[in-house]
Protein backbone atom coordinates (compact mmCIF):
# COMPACT_ATOMS: atom_id res chain seq x y z
CA UNK A 1 0.00 0.00 0.00
CA UNK A 2 1.52 3.26 -1.18
CA UNK A 3 3.67 4.97 1.48
CA UNK A 4 2.11 2.93 4.29
CA UNK A 5 5.36 1.89 5.90
CA UNK A 6 5.33 1.28 9.64
CA UNK A 7 7.37 4.47 10.03
CA UNK A 8 4.83 6.59 8.14
CA UNK A 9 1.90 4.91 9.90
CA UNK A 10 3.42 5.71 13.28
CA UNK A 11 3.92 9.35 12.30
CA UNK A 12 0.46 9.73 10.72
CA UNK A 13 -1.20 8.36 13.85
CA UNK A 14 1.04 10.12 16.37
CA UNK A 15 1.85 6.71 17.81
CA UNK A 16 4.75 5.02 19.56
CA UNK A 17 6.48 2.17 17.73
CA UNK A 18 7.93 -0.88 19.43
CA UNK A 19 9.39 -3.63 17.32
CA UNK A 20 12.23 -4.53 14.95
CA UNK A 21 13.93 -1.46 13.45
CA UNK A 22 14.31 -3.40 10.20
CA UNK A 23 10.52 -3.40 9.73
CA UNK A 24 10.04 0.37 9.98
CA UNK A 25 10.40 1.00 6.25
CA UNK A 26 8.35 -2.00 5.15
CA UNK A 27 5.02 -1.24 3.44
CA UNK A 28 2.04 -3.15 4.79
CA UNK A 29 -0.07 -5.27 2.43
CA UNK A 30 -3.48 -4.43 3.90
CA UNK A 31 -5.42 -3.10 6.89
CA UNK A 32 -8.26 -4.75 8.77
CA UNK A 33 -10.16 -4.47 12.04
CA UNK A 34 -11.29 -8.10 11.74
CA UNK A 35 -8.70 -10.57 13.01
CA UNK A 36 -10.19 -13.25 10.75
CA UNK A 37 -9.27 -11.34 7.57
CA UNK A 38 -5.73 -10.24 8.38
CA UNK A 39 -3.35 -10.59 5.42
CA UNK A 40 0.26 -11.76 5.33
CA UNK A 41 2.27 -8.62 6.02
CA UNK A 42 -0.82 -6.65 6.97
CA UNK A 43 -1.78 -4.30 9.81
CA UNK A 44 -4.39 -5.27 12.39
CA UNK A 45 -6.22 -2.40 14.10
CA UNK A 46 -7.54 -3.40 17.54
CA UNK A 47 -10.88 -1.60 18.01
CA UNK A 48 -12.82 -1.71 21.26
CA UNK A 49 -16.44 -2.45 20.32
CA UNK A 50 -19.71 -2.96 22.17
CA UNK A 51 -19.47 -6.75 21.93
CA UNK A 52 -15.75 -7.46 21.83
CA UNK A 53 -12.30 -5.93 22.22
CA UNK A 54 -9.89 -6.31 19.31
CA UNK A 55 -6.94 -6.37 21.69
CA UNK A 56 -7.93 -9.94 22.59
CA UNK A 57 -7.01 -11.08 19.08
CA UNK A 58 -3.67 -9.35 18.53
CA UNK A 59 -1.57 -12.45 19.23
CA UNK A 60 -3.64 -14.50 16.82
CA UNK A 61 -3.14 -11.99 14.02
CA UNK A 62 0.64 -12.26 14.37
CA UNK A 63 0.31 -16.02 14.14
CA UNK A 64 -1.69 -15.48 10.94
CA UNK A 65 1.08 -13.40 9.40
CA UNK A 66 0.33 -9.79 10.38
CA UNK A 67 3.35 -7.47 10.20
CA UNK A 68 2.11 -5.16 12.96
CA UNK A 69 -0.84 -4.19 15.15
CA UNK A 70 -2.24 -0.79 16.03
CA UNK A 71 -3.21 -0.86 19.73
CA UNK A 72 -4.17 1.29 22.70
CA UNK A 73 -2.38 -0.95 25.19
CA UNK A 74 0.33 -3.55 24.77
CA UNK A 75 -1.00 -7.12 25.00
CA UNK A 76 1.17 -9.37 27.16
CA UNK A 77 1.40 -12.08 24.53
CA UNK A 78 2.17 -9.81 21.54
CA UNK A 79 4.89 -11.29 19.35
CA UNK A 80 5.29 -8.63 16.69
CA UNK A 81 5.60 -4.92 15.95
CA UNK A 82 3.16 -2.64 17.77
CA UNK A 83 2.11 0.96 17.21
CA UNK A 84 0.52 2.29 20.37
CA UNK A 85 -1.94 5.23 20.23
CA UNK A 86 -4.47 6.81 22.63
CA UNK A 87 -7.40 5.85 20.36
CA UNK A 88 -7.25 3.21 17.65
CA UNK A 89 -10.52 4.51 16.17
CA UNK A 90 -9.05 7.98 15.72
CA UNK A 91 -5.81 6.47 14.43
CA UNK A 92 -7.80 4.49 11.85
CA UNK A 93 -9.32 7.74 10.56
CA UNK A 94 -6.02 9.61 10.61
CA UNK A 95 -4.39 6.81 8.68
CA UNK A 96 -7.16 6.72 6.06
CA UNK A 97 -6.83 10.46 5.54
CA UNK A 98 -3.05 10.12 5.12
CA UNK A 99 -3.44 7.20 2.70
CA UNK A 100 -6.05 8.80 0.44
CA UNK A 101 -3.89 11.91 0.15
CA UNK A 102 -1.22 9.72 -1.53
CA UNK A 103 -3.58 8.47 -4.25
CA UNK A 104 -4.55 10.20 -7.52
CA UNK A 105 -8.18 9.05 -7.60
CA UNK A 106 -11.08 11.51 -7.43
CA UNK A 107 -13.47 10.80 -4.58
CA UNK A 108 -17.20 11.00 -5.29
CA UNK A 109 -18.99 11.31 -1.97
CA UNK A 110 -22.61 10.11 -1.81
CA UNK A 111 -24.72 11.60 0.97
CA UNK A 112 -28.43 11.92 1.80
CA UNK A 113 -31.23 10.50 3.88
CA UNK A 114 -32.63 7.87 1.51
CA UNK A 115 -31.20 5.99 -1.44
CA UNK A 116 -27.48 6.48 -0.83
CA UNK A 117 -26.61 2.86 -1.52
CA UNK A 118 -28.63 2.48 -4.73
CA UNK A 119 -27.33 5.86 -5.92
CA UNK A 120 -23.77 4.77 -5.13
CA UNK A 121 -24.28 1.58 -7.13
CA UNK A 122 -25.68 3.57 -10.05
CA UNK A 123 -22.80 6.05 -9.99
CA UNK A 124 -20.28 3.21 -9.97
CA UNK A 125 -22.09 1.49 -12.86
CA UNK A 126 -22.00 4.67 -14.95
CA UNK A 127 -18.49 5.91 -14.11
CA UNK A 128 -17.16 2.37 -14.45
CA UNK A 129 -17.90 2.57 -18.19
CA UNK A 130 -14.86 4.83 -18.60
CA UNK A 131 -12.80 4.72 -15.41
CA UNK A 132 -11.38 2.14 -13.04
CA UNK A 133 -13.85 2.70 -10.22
CA UNK A 134 -13.88 1.47 -6.64
CA UNK A 135 -17.07 1.70 -4.57
CA UNK A 136 -18.21 1.21 -1.00
CA UNK A 137 -19.15 -2.40 -0.34
CA UNK A 138 -21.97 -3.43 1.95
CA UNK A 139 -22.73 -1.00 4.78
CA UNK A 140 -19.19 0.36 5.15
CA UNK A 141 -20.31 3.98 5.29
CA UNK A 142 -19.53 5.11 8.87
CA UNK A 143 -16.42 6.18 10.79
CA UNK A 144 -15.00 2.67 10.62
CA UNK A 145 -16.43 1.63 7.26
CA UNK A 146 -15.26 4.68 5.31
CA UNK A 147 -11.59 4.24 6.34
CA UNK A 148 -11.74 0.53 5.56
CA UNK A 149 -13.16 1.35 2.13
CA UNK A 150 -10.37 3.87 1.61
CA UNK A 151 -7.78 1.19 2.37
CA UNK A 152 -9.16 -0.96 -0.48
CA UNK A 153 -8.15 1.70 -2.99
CA UNK A 154 -4.95 1.33 -5.01
CA UNK A 155 -2.87 3.62 -7.23
CA UNK A 156 -4.55 2.23 -10.36
CA UNK A 157 -8.02 3.33 -9.23
CA UNK A 158 -9.22 6.49 -10.96
CA UNK A 159 -12.46 7.17 -9.07
CA UNK A 160 -13.69 6.13 -5.63
CA UNK A 161 -17.46 6.26 -5.09
CA UNK A 162 -17.80 6.42 -1.32
CA UNK A 163 -21.08 6.37 0.56
CA UNK A 164 -21.07 8.41 3.77
CA UNK A 165 -23.77 7.85 6.38
CA UNK A 166 -24.30 9.73 9.63
CA UNK A 167 -26.80 10.13 12.46
CA UNK A 168 -25.14 12.79 14.64
CA UNK A 169 -23.77 16.28 14.15
CA UNK A 170 -20.02 16.32 13.54
CA UNK A 171 -19.85 12.88 11.95
CA UNK A 172 -20.01 14.14 8.36
CA UNK A 173 -17.30 16.66 9.18
CA UNK A 174 -15.03 13.83 10.26
CA UNK A 175 -15.87 11.66 7.23
CA UNK A 176 -15.30 14.53 4.82
CA UNK A 177 -11.93 15.28 6.42
CA UNK A 178 -10.90 11.72 5.59
CA UNK A 179 -12.25 11.61 2.04
CA UNK A 180 -12.02 15.26 0.86
CA UNK A 181 -14.42 14.57 -2.03
CA UNK A 182 -13.94 16.12 -5.45
CA UNK A 183 -17.62 15.59 -6.23
CA UNK A 184 -20.56 15.46 -3.79
CA UNK A 185 -23.85 13.81 -4.78
CA UNK A 186 -26.69 14.78 -2.41
CA UNK A 187 -29.74 12.53 -2.88
CA UNK A 188 -32.38 14.11 -0.61
CA UNK A 189 -33.25 15.28 2.89
CA UNK A 190 -35.75 12.89 4.48
CA UNK A 191 -36.77 11.93 8.00
CA UNK A 192 -34.10 9.37 8.89
CA UNK A 193 -32.22 9.96 12.18
CA UNK A 194 -34.61 12.61 13.48
CA UNK A 195 -33.99 11.21 16.95
CA UNK A 196 -30.50 12.72 16.90
CA UNK A 197 -30.72 15.50 14.32
CA UNK A 198 -34.08 16.94 15.39
CA UNK A 199 -35.62 18.07 12.09
CA UNK A 200 -35.11 18.02 8.34
CA UNK A 201 -33.32 21.36 8.70
CA UNK A 202 -31.04 19.67 11.22
CA UNK A 203 -30.42 16.83 8.78
CA UNK A 204 -29.54 19.30 6.02
CA UNK A 205 -27.16 21.14 8.34
CA UNK A 206 -25.46 17.94 9.52
CA UNK A 207 -24.98 16.50 6.04
CA UNK A 208 -23.85 19.85 4.61
CA UNK A 209 -20.78 19.61 6.85
CA UNK A 210 -19.29 17.71 3.89
CA UNK A 211 -18.73 20.98 2.05
CA UNK A 212 -16.12 22.15 4.57
CA UNK A 213 -13.64 19.64 3.19
CA UNK A 214 -14.69 19.19 -0.43
CA UNK A 215 -12.34 20.16 -3.25
CA UNK A 216 -12.74 23.84 -4.21
CA UNK A 217 -12.45 22.84 -7.87
CA UNK A 218 -15.04 20.12 -7.45
CA UNK A 219 -18.70 19.72 -8.30
CA UNK A 220 -21.94 19.42 -6.34
CA UNK A 221 -24.84 17.36 -7.69
CA UNK A 222 -28.18 17.71 -5.89
CA UNK A 223 -31.79 16.58 -6.21
CA UNK A 224 -33.53 19.67 -7.59
CA UNK A 225 -36.95 18.30 -6.62
CA UNK A 226 -36.07 18.32 -2.90
CA UNK A 227 -37.32 21.44 -1.11
CA UNK A 228 -34.41 21.51 1.35
CA UNK A 229 -31.69 20.91 -1.23
CA UNK A 230 -33.12 23.73 -3.33
CA UNK A 231 -31.79 26.11 -0.66
CA UNK A 232 -28.21 25.24 -1.65
CA UNK A 233 -27.35 28.09 -4.00
CA UNK A 234 -23.56 28.13 -4.17
CA UNK A 235 -20.76 26.56 -2.14
CA UNK A 236 -17.14 27.75 -2.39
CA UNK A 237 -18.07 29.42 -5.66
CA UNK A 238 -19.51 26.15 -7.01
CA UNK A 239 -22.99 26.28 -8.54
CA UNK A 240 -24.75 22.94 -7.98
CA UNK A 241 -25.90 20.75 -10.85
CA UNK A 242 -29.56 19.92 -10.26
CA UNK A 243 -31.44 16.83 -11.37
CA UNK A 244 -35.12 15.92 -11.13
CA UNK A 245 -38.25 14.63 -12.76
CA UNK A 246 -39.33 17.35 -15.15
CA UNK A 247 -37.34 20.33 -16.36
CA UNK A 248 -38.57 22.60 -13.57
CA UNK A 249 -37.22 21.72 -10.14
CA UNK A 250 -38.51 22.77 -6.75
CA UNK A 251 -37.39 26.37 -7.14
CA UNK A 252 -34.74 26.17 -9.89
CA UNK A 253 -34.50 24.75 -13.38
CA UNK A 254 -33.09 21.23 -13.37
CA UNK A 255 -29.94 20.74 -15.47
CA UNK A 256 -30.63 17.03 -15.97
CA UNK A 257 -34.23 15.82 -15.99
CA UNK A 258 -36.48 12.92 -16.99
CA UNK A 259 -39.92 12.59 -18.52
CA UNK A 260 -41.86 9.90 -20.38
CA UNK A 261 -41.67 7.66 -17.32
CA UNK A 262 -43.25 4.22 -17.80
CA UNK A 263 -43.31 1.51 -15.15
CA UNK A 264 -42.35 -2.00 -16.29
CA UNK A 265 -43.60 -3.52 -13.05
CA UNK A 266 -40.95 -5.45 -11.20
CA UNK A 267 -38.86 -5.59 -14.39
CA UNK A 268 -37.84 -1.95 -14.12
CA UNK A 269 -38.80 1.51 -15.26
CA UNK A 270 -38.26 3.42 -18.51
CA UNK A 271 -37.84 7.14 -19.14
CA UNK A 272 -36.23 9.72 -21.38
CA UNK A 273 -33.35 11.67 -19.84
CA UNK A 274 -32.60 15.19 -21.03
CA UNK A 275 -29.32 17.09 -20.72
CA UNK A 276 -27.75 20.18 -22.27
CA UNK A 277 -25.85 17.77 -24.56
CA UNK A 278 -28.98 15.96 -25.75
CA UNK A 279 -31.34 13.26 -24.57
CA UNK A 280 -31.63 9.49 -24.59
CA UNK A 281 -34.15 6.77 -23.80
CA UNK A 282 -33.23 4.24 -21.16
CA UNK A 283 -34.74 1.31 -19.28
CA UNK A 284 -33.50 1.05 -15.70
CA UNK A 285 -33.37 -2.64 -14.70
CA UNK A 286 -34.83 -2.07 -11.23
CA UNK A 287 -38.35 -0.87 -10.40
CA UNK A 288 -39.52 2.30 -8.74
CA UNK A 289 -39.66 6.02 -9.40
CA UNK A 290 -36.69 6.50 -7.07
CA UNK A 291 -34.56 4.64 -9.61
CA UNK A 292 -35.21 7.43 -12.10
CA UNK A 293 -33.63 9.85 -9.62
CA UNK A 294 -30.66 7.49 -9.25
CA UNK A 295 -30.26 7.36 -13.04
CA UNK A 296 -30.39 11.15 -13.20
CA UNK A 297 -27.69 11.43 -10.53
CA UNK A 298 -25.61 8.95 -12.53
CA UNK A 299 -26.16 10.97 -15.69
CA UNK A 300 -25.07 14.20 -14.00
CA UNK A 301 -21.94 12.55 -12.62
CA UNK A 302 -21.20 10.98 -16.00
CA UNK A 303 -21.34 14.37 -17.69
CA UNK A 304 -19.06 15.88 -15.02
CA UNK A 305 -16.47 13.20 -15.81
CA UNK A 306 -16.75 13.48 -19.59
CA UNK A 307 -18.71 10.36 -20.47
CA UNK A 308 -20.73 10.29 -23.68
CA UNK A 309 -24.51 9.92 -23.50
CA UNK A 310 -24.17 6.40 -24.91
CA UNK A 311 -21.66 5.45 -22.21
CA UNK A 312 -24.03 6.83 -19.57
CA UNK A 313 -26.98 4.90 -21.01
CA UNK A 314 -24.98 1.65 -21.00
CA UNK A 315 -23.93 2.29 -17.43
CA UNK A 316 -27.50 2.86 -16.26
CA UNK A 317 -28.70 -0.30 -17.98
CA UNK A 318 -25.90 -2.33 -16.36
CA UNK A 319 -27.07 -1.41 -12.84
CA UNK A 320 -27.41 -4.33 -10.43
CA UNK A 321 -29.10 -3.96 -7.00
CA UNK A 322 -27.41 -5.26 -3.86
CA UNK A 323 -28.93 -7.91 -1.64
CA UNK A 324 -31.13 -6.25 0.96
CA UNK A 325 -31.64 -3.21 -1.31
CA UNK A 326 -34.77 -4.02 -3.34
CA UNK A 327 -33.27 -7.26 -4.58
CA UNK A 328 -35.91 -9.35 -6.33
CA UNK A 329 -35.62 -13.10 -5.72
CA UNK A 330 -37.89 -15.34 -7.80
CA UNK A 331 -38.30 -18.69 -6.07
CA UNK A 332 -40.47 -21.75 -6.65
CA UNK A 333 -43.09 -20.65 -4.14
CA UNK A 334 -42.81 -16.84 -3.92
CA UNK A 335 -41.29 -13.77 -5.48
CA UNK A 336 -39.51 -12.04 -2.59
CA UNK A 337 -38.47 -8.40 -2.68
CA UNK A 338 -35.53 -8.28 -0.29
CA UNK A 339 -35.44 -4.66 0.90
CA UNK A 340 -34.61 -5.40 4.50
CA UNK A 341 -31.34 -3.56 4.98
CA UNK A 342 -32.91 -0.43 6.43
CA UNK A 343 -36.09 1.64 6.51
CA UNK A 344 -37.57 5.04 7.17
CA UNK A 345 -40.98 6.50 6.24
CA UNK A 346 -39.85 7.70 2.82
CA UNK A 347 -38.20 4.46 1.75
CA UNK A 348 -41.10 2.42 3.17
CA UNK A 349 -43.60 4.30 1.01
CA UNK A 350 -41.39 4.04 -2.07
CA UNK A 351 -41.08 0.27 -1.72
CA UNK A 352 -44.78 -0.17 -1.05
CA UNK A 353 -45.56 1.81 -4.20
CA UNK A 354 -43.43 -0.57 -6.24
CA UNK A 355 -45.05 -3.64 -4.67
CA UNK A 356 -48.36 -2.25 -5.88
CA UNK A 357 -47.15 -2.73 -9.48
CA UNK A 358 -46.66 -6.49 -9.03
CA UNK A 359 -49.03 -8.97 -10.63
CA UNK A 360 -51.02 -11.42 -8.51
CA UNK A 361 -51.38 -11.40 -4.74
CA UNK A 362 -49.20 -8.81 -3.00
CA UNK A 363 -47.97 -9.08 0.59
CA UNK A 364 -46.03 -6.47 2.57
CA UNK A 365 -44.07 -7.70 5.60
CA UNK A 366 -43.11 -4.46 7.35
CA UNK A 367 -41.17 -3.96 10.57
CA UNK A 368 -40.09 -1.32 13.03
CA UNK A 369 -38.31 1.84 11.87
CA UNK A 370 -35.66 3.17 14.24
CA UNK A 371 -34.23 6.60 15.11
CA UNK A 372 -37.40 8.55 14.31
CA UNK A 373 -37.50 10.58 17.51
CA UNK A 374 -40.52 11.68 19.49
CA UNK A 375 -42.89 11.34 16.51
CA UNK A 376 -42.05 7.71 15.79
CA UNK A 377 -45.60 6.50 16.49
CA UNK A 378 -47.07 8.98 14.04
CA UNK A 379 -44.56 7.95 11.37
CA UNK A 380 -45.45 4.28 11.81
CA UNK A 381 -49.14 5.13 11.59
CA UNK A 382 -48.49 7.15 8.45
CA UNK A 383 -46.82 4.20 6.76
CA UNK A 384 -49.65 1.89 7.84
CA UNK A 385 -52.29 4.11 6.28
CA UNK A 386 -50.23 4.51 3.12
CA UNK A 387 -49.89 0.73 2.76
CA UNK A 388 -53.61 0.18 3.26
CA UNK A 389 -54.48 2.85 0.71
CA UNK A 390 -52.51 1.05 -2.00
CA UNK A 391 -54.85 -1.91 -1.85
CA UNK A 392 -52.13 -4.45 -1.05
CA UNK A 393 -53.74 -7.81 -0.30
CA UNK A 394 -52.02 -8.50 3.02
CA UNK A 395 -50.02 -6.28 5.38
CA UNK A 396 -48.01 -8.04 8.09
CA UNK A 397 -46.50 -5.69 10.67
CA UNK A 398 -43.76 -7.08 12.90
CA UNK A 399 -42.36 -5.55 16.08
CA UNK A 400 -43.37 -3.38 19.02
CA UNK A 401 -43.27 -0.06 17.18
CA UNK A 402 -45.12 -1.57 14.23
CA UNK A 403 -48.16 -2.25 16.34
CA UNK A 404 -49.11 1.39 15.67
CA UNK A 405 -48.59 0.75 11.96
CA UNK A 406 -50.92 -2.25 12.05
CA UNK A 407 -53.59 -0.42 14.02
CA UNK A 408 -53.60 2.52 11.59
CA UNK A 409 -53.66 0.24 8.56
CA UNK A 410 -56.45 -1.89 10.03
CA UNK A 411 -58.53 1.17 10.88
CA UNK A 412 -58.20 2.54 7.36
CA UNK A 413 -59.03 -0.84 5.80
CA UNK A 414 -62.12 -1.18 7.99
CA UNK A 415 -63.32 2.30 7.06
CA UNK A 416 -62.60 1.68 3.37
CA UNK A 417 -63.62 -1.94 2.67
CA UNK A 418 -63.12 -1.40 -1.05
CA UNK A 419 -59.37 -1.69 -0.45
CA UNK A 420 -59.92 -5.38 0.37
CA UNK A 421 -56.78 -5.32 2.51
CA UNK A 422 -56.09 -7.73 5.39
CA UNK A 423 -53.84 -6.56 8.26
CA UNK A 424 -51.99 -8.63 10.85
CA UNK A 425 -49.53 -7.83 13.63
CA UNK A 426 -46.82 -10.09 15.03
CA UNK A 427 -44.71 -9.19 18.08
CA UNK A 428 -41.55 -10.88 16.75
CA UNK A 429 -39.99 -12.29 13.60
CA UNK A 430 -40.37 -15.77 15.10
CA UNK A 431 -44.12 -15.22 15.49
CA UNK A 432 -44.40 -14.16 11.86
CA UNK A 433 -42.40 -17.13 10.60
CA UNK A 434 -44.45 -19.60 12.65
CA UNK A 435 -47.57 -18.37 10.83
CA UNK A 436 -46.05 -17.97 7.36
CA UNK A 437 -47.40 -21.19 5.86
CA UNK A 438 -50.92 -20.30 6.98
CA UNK A 439 -51.02 -16.73 5.69
CA UNK A 440 -48.98 -16.93 2.49
CA UNK A 441 -50.04 -18.44 -0.81
CA UNK A 442 -48.10 -19.89 -3.72
CA UNK A 443 -46.97 -17.23 -6.24
CA UNK A 444 -47.33 -14.36 -3.76
CA UNK A 445 -45.08 -11.34 -4.32
CA UNK A 446 -43.74 -10.42 -0.89
CA UNK A 447 -42.01 -7.21 0.16
CA UNK A 448 -39.76 -7.62 3.23
CA UNK A 449 -38.69 -4.29 4.76
CA UNK A 450 -37.68 -2.90 8.16
CA UNK A 451 -34.80 -1.21 9.91
CA UNK A 452 -31.63 -3.29 10.02
CA UNK A 453 -31.98 -3.93 13.76
CA UNK A 454 -35.07 -6.05 13.09
CA UNK A 455 -32.90 -8.66 11.35
CA UNK A 456 -35.45 -9.26 8.61
CA UNK A 457 -32.83 -11.14 6.62
CA UNK A 458 -34.09 -14.16 8.57
CA UNK A 459 -37.46 -13.77 6.89
CA UNK A 460 -35.89 -13.58 3.43
CA UNK A 461 -33.84 -16.68 4.13
CA UNK A 462 -36.88 -18.58 5.38
CA UNK A 463 -39.08 -17.62 2.42
CA UNK A 464 -36.42 -18.33 -0.18
CA UNK A 465 -35.05 -21.51 1.42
Amino acid sequence: MKNLTLRNITEACGGTYTGPEACLDTEITGITTDSRTVSEGGLFVAIRGEKTDGHRYVAGTFAAGALAALVEERPEDAAGALIQVPSTLQALKDLAEFYLAQLPADIVGVIGSVGKTSTKEMLAAVLGQKFRTLKTEGNFNNEIGVPLTAFRMREEDEIGVLEMGINHFGEMHRLAKITRPKTVVFTNVGTAHLEFLGSRDGILKAKSEVFDYMDENGQIIVNGDDDKLSTIEQVKGINPIRFGIGEQGFSHKNDVWADGIVSRGLDGISCRIHTAEGGFDVTIPSPGKHMVYNALAGTAAGLVYGLSLEEIRKGIESYMPLGGRFHIIKGDAYTVIDDCYNANPGSMKASISILKEALGRRVAILGDMGELGENEKAYHEEVGVYAAKTGIDLICCVGKRSEAMAEAAGKYAKEHPETDCAVRHYPTVADLLSSAEKILEKNDTILVKASHSMEFGRIVTALCG
